[in-house]
């Protein structure tokens, strides 16, 4: 018995010593990550001081991805969860996030600082939803979620980001039979704006559609509805109470009523407890409960919101309104578009970069030009190591996997043939609805709604849509199967 005692003392004494040595270097994995980006922060700022400006996407996409990591912050396991199993958790740790957000926007939008510009608002909100909706619960996370997922090792989340990406691309640049498709209104209304011909601006499904559709939308916060003269007051009222807390109110509030109240009043109905206090009591449980996602979404709130001021802060010390601008004085013009800018947001943002780098790599293999509206007019295909969205979202997969490895959550999974396959077929879709949507669950949701946006509320809607069909067939696959394996 001794010896038998003695050889299991052992054996533990091993695993410990495997389980230390393997948490030994995941910190210094960690560590190692957040050394080459200060690294990289040091050289290229004794280079030039403008690659400062670089360098600050790169830090705060660092802080979005260990915040979505720790939260596990991902719309399409939110919506997933909900229409699922009922459990409401991450979508009320969003909703939450949310609300911190908007005010910590109405801050930055009060102080003048604000590089957010609202989106045009029309049906392509909904449908671009819809299909988004639909791609990110098939690929299993959401951008933001594909991203951070990446980091923690998930090799079916990079099958997503390289589909995204390439889809965006072919969509762009999509002609041929879909130009059938495009109404002679737009195709005129295209025209009409004189834009130079090396464009083509009337050729092309996607160019038609954003210079002849997209470009005659409205797109207004509600701080500007308001008319309310006060900055700071605009801001508050009409951003953040309006259109983002009081509607918040009430979506938590029918979270509560449909998937939640049922069983939190007959877990008090044990301890003799109803009325209203037991639902007062029922509806702070619920938020409560969500409090590891809504602490990322308030870290997620405040760094977006200081990403914003010190965007703009950056812009007036170098005396840019685009890092275009700056990249050219520094001598770098390749993949600028023929308004010497690119793609450059100015705050959180997904998928557009994404596309960057697919239409750059195209561009490179000599595959297509940039004689389309999407790269050639507004958003280039800078050099990825020149690309500041484009290196946030590095960071965020790379910050996400400094967090992982912190808490020893890292691990390399590899997809099964079928997980593959969603993962791809996924990404597209998510692709495309970002193209149609005018951004992804952070461009045309989280950002618009939490700085007043309405037109993040249609696509949020959309959002939902695409989710519930989603999971409704995945429960008619997952059925269908079971039934074909039971008869075997």
């Amino acid at each position: 018995m001794a010896g038998i005692e003695g050889e299991a003392g052992v054996a533990v004494s091993a695993a410990d010593a495997a389980q230390q040595k393997q948490e030994l270097k995941n910190r210094i994995w960690a560590f190692s990550i957040i050394g080459f980006f200060a690294l990289i922060t040091v050289w290229s700022y004794s280079v030039d001081a403008r690659y400062l400006y670089l360098a600050s996407y790169i830090w705060f996409g660092l802080i979005y991805g260990m915040a979505l990591q720790y939260g596990r912050f991902c719309m399409a396991s939110a919506f997933r969860d909900l229409f699922a199993v009922g459990v409401p958790r991450m979508t009320v740790g969003i909703i939450i996030a949310l609300v911190l957000f908007s005010i910590v926007s109405a801050v930055v939008t009060g102080a003048g600082q604000s590089t957010f510009h609202p989106l045009p608002y029309g049906y392509q909100n909904i449908i671009g939803g819809i299909i988004f909706g639909t791609g990110m619960v098939f690929a299993g996370g959401c951008a933001s979620g594909s991203l951070y997922k990446s980091g923690e090792g998930t090799v079916a989340s990079w099958l997503v980001i390289l589909s995204l990406s390439f889809a965006q691309t072919w969509f762009a640049m999509a002609g041929g039979w879909m130009n059938h498709l495009v109404p002679a209104a737009w195709t005129a209304s295209a025209a009409a704006k004189h834009l130079p011909s090396v464009l083509s601006p009337t050729s092309g499904w996607y160019n038609q559609y954003l210079a002849g559709y997209i470009w005659n939308l409205p797109a207004t916060t509600v701080a500007e509805l308001t008319r309310i003269k006060n900055r700071f007051l605009a801001a508050f009222v009409g951003n953040a109470l309006l259109n983002t807390i009081l509607p918040a109110i009430v979506i938590l509030a029918l979270v509560y009523v449909f998937w939640y109240r049922k069983a939190h009043l007959r877990n008090r109905a044990k301890s003799g407890r109803k009325g209203w206090r037991a639902e007062l009591a029922g509806y702070w449980s619920m938020i409560a409960a969500s409090r590891r996602t809504a602490i990322a979404g308030l870290v997620i709130g405040v760094a977006a919101g200081l990403h914003m001021w010190v965007t703009q802060g950056l812009r007036e010390v170098f005396g840019v309104l685009n890092a275009g601008e700056l990249l050219k004085a520094m001598g770098h013009t390749t993949g600028l578009s023929i308004q010497d800018t690119v793609f450059d947001p100015g705050y959180w943002y997904i998928t557009t970069q994404e596309a960057q780098w697919s239409g750059w790599l195209l561009h490179v293999l000599g595959v297509h030009d940039m004689r389309n509206i999407f790269y050639g007019l507004q958003n280039g295909v800078p050099n990825p190591l020149l690309n500041p969205p484009g290196w946030m979202s590095i960071s965020i997969i790379l910050g996400s996997s400094v967090m992982a490895r912190l808490s020893n959550e890292f691990r390399l999974k590899l997809p099964s043939l079928e997980t593959a396959i969603w993962a791809l077929l996924g990404g597209a879709l998510m692709g495309i609805g970002a193209r149609i949507g005018i951004g992804c669950n952070i461009g045309a949701f989280f950002i618009p709604v939490a700085n007043g946006d309405p037109s993040g509320w249609l696509f949020g809607l959309g959002l939902a849509v695409g989710a519930y069909i989603c999971v409704q067939f995945y429960n008619w696959w997952i059925n269908r199967r079971m039934e074909k394996e039971s008869i075997f």
